[in-house]
């Protein structure tokens, strides 16, 4: 090849090189453009609250009471940081941080934001009930209720950076939530006199609850707990989380602080934030990856030995954690040690099926077909495509054989399939419930059903097409009580 040629070829190479840089400058310059004629932030993004529970305070806040002490503080300070400081635009009936408002959790008789306790007369067993990311305790109000009422003591733990302000989230680290975690654990212990103790987690609550187990096995100095409820587990999520952190860095490079937001909202909810910080996700997706990793180091050729008995629920179209995340990075390496899955089918029977975008039915298919399952698994579904009533297809660890369990429930009409964050509300929830209580003047945000013009609402038209309550709840804990060999007649 002589000069010539040669330098044309580099020539042409340094062109396209140059046109690459040029290219992706231009790109990150109109998505930076994009987040930032989002929404102005408000208070209630940017407010720092100093008063929160973090893994580097486990000296000064020991225990539980320390803990809610330090809590009682922090929701002084949210007080006078974000009720007392949003603007007059914002004083609407409809804003969670507006004093007296329809969403307005501290005018409530109970704040469910907070860490609670419900403590049965004579305690046969423990509970610690931990909450999803952006979530509150609230969410695991009627599991704890339940639970109590068949003399479990039920402590709810309020997670650090939730039940505050979305600006909690923006610098919390997952290892502030797992060391909470540890206090509640501790707190149980010490009140239950040789009696099971256990963790029920949601999404994110069991991703923690699932790093805590894993903890004696790695021959850390803790008691190991006697078996785990895992609903809507965050075991897995998508690799686009990970370039969270790279955005939120950036945001701090350039000095914009909208970039630290992937998702920029009115808070109308009052027990879950709308916005949701980079730094979560992130937080998220570092976890589910250690988990993983754990995992693996500890799981032998035939799988992970001795992890407390787990059962899990969740929705088979499940749109935050993928059903084959669940299986793949948590019960196809679980021993036969007495664990069972139960996965929630969509409505076989709806207009909206031709409208699906993906049909789980060869995931099902695989997975009662697959006679070296090492955990029981139960599918519930349609008896079939003409008829709403469900039953359960269930399979026995190891086992190639199917029986089929009509349950007597059927899908309420228009529901084509749970969500993510259905699973752990029961249908008569007085805020994401199906009915609106006509005598109670708070909103109930599950029971809104839309029709008429888009753009009209101050909450956005998508929120109210995810389903927010559970309308197979009451087998849901009838499995549950029955996992936990606690399935006797309740106290009243």
């Amino acid at each position: 090849m002589n000069y010539q040629m040669r330098n044309i070829i580099r020539h042409v190479l340094f062109a396209i090189t140059y046109g690459v840089l040029i290219a992706l400058l231009i790109g990150i310059g109109l998505y930076i453009y994009l987040l930032e004629s989002r929404p102005d932030l408000k208070v209630w993004h940017t407010a720092e609250l100093d008063q929160e529970f973090s893994a580097d305070r486990i000296g000064e806040v020991p225990d539980l009471a320390a803990y809610l002490a330090l809590e009682e503080r922090l929701m002084q300070q949210v007080k006078h940081r974000v009720y007392d400081r949003i603007s007059s635009g914002d004083q609407r009936m409809i804003i969670r941080y507006h004093q007296g408002s329809l969403t307005d959790p501290a005018a409530q008789r109970i704040n469910w934001n907070r860490t609670f306790e419900l403590i049965p007369q004579q305690p046969i067993a423990g509970a610690l009930l931990i909450h999803g990311l952006s979530d509150s305790p609230y969410s695991m109000r009627a599991i704890a209720e339940i639970l109590h009422r068949h003399n479990v003591l039920a402590l709810g733990m309020r997670m650090p950076g939730h039940g505050t302000a979305p600006a909690s989230l923006v610098d919390v680290q997952w290892q502030d939530f797992a060391a909470a975690v540890r206090i509640g654990l501790k707190h149980l212990q010490t009140q239950i006199d040789n009696g099971p103790v256990y963790i029920i987690g949601y999404s994110n609550g069991a991703a923690l609850a699932i790093e805590y187990a894993l903890l004696p096995l790695e021959g850390i100095m803790l008691p190991q707990v006697d078996a785990l409820v895992l609903l809507s587990p965050a075991i897995g999520v998508t690799p686009v989380a990970a370039l969270a952190r790279w955005q939120g860095r950036l945001g701090r490079l350039i000095g914009l602080d909208k970039l630290a937001w992937s998702s920029i909202q009115l808070e109308f909810d009052p027990y879950k934030y709308n916005s949701f910080s980079v730094n979560a996700g992130d937080q998220i997706y570092q976890l589910t990856n250690a988990i993983e990793q754990r995992i693996n180091n500890l799981s032998t050729g035939h799988g992970l030995k001795h992890f407390p008995r787990t059962i899990a629920f969740q929705s088979i179209v499940d749109a935050t954690v993928p059903t084959q995340a669940l299986l793949d990075r948590l019960f196809m390496k679980l021993e036969p040690e007495g664990h069972e899955l139960v996965l929630f089918d969509l409505n076989r029977y709806t207009e909206a099926e031709p409208l699906l975008r993906s049909d789980p039915a060869t995931l099902i298919d695989s997975l009662l077909e697959n006679p070296s399952l090492p955990f029981d698994l139960s599918i519930i579904t349609n008896v079939n495509d003409t008829t709403e009533k469900i039953m359960a297809r269930q399979k026995i660890a190891l086992t190639p054989v199917v029986r089929d369990q009509v349950l007597g429930l059927s899908w309420p009409k228009g529901v084509f399939s749970l969500s993510h964050v259905a699973v752990p509300f029961t249908p008569n929830d007085p805020l994401y419930g199906a009915i609106n209580d006509p005598f109670d003047d708070a909103i109930t945000l599950g029971a809104v059903s839309i029709r008429g013009e888009r753009d009209l609402l101050q909450i956005p038209d998508g929120y109210f097409l995810r389903l927010r309550h559970n309308p197979f709840f009451d087998y849901m804990i009838e499995r549950m009580l029955r996992f936990l060999r606690l399935d006797t007649p309740a106290q009243n």
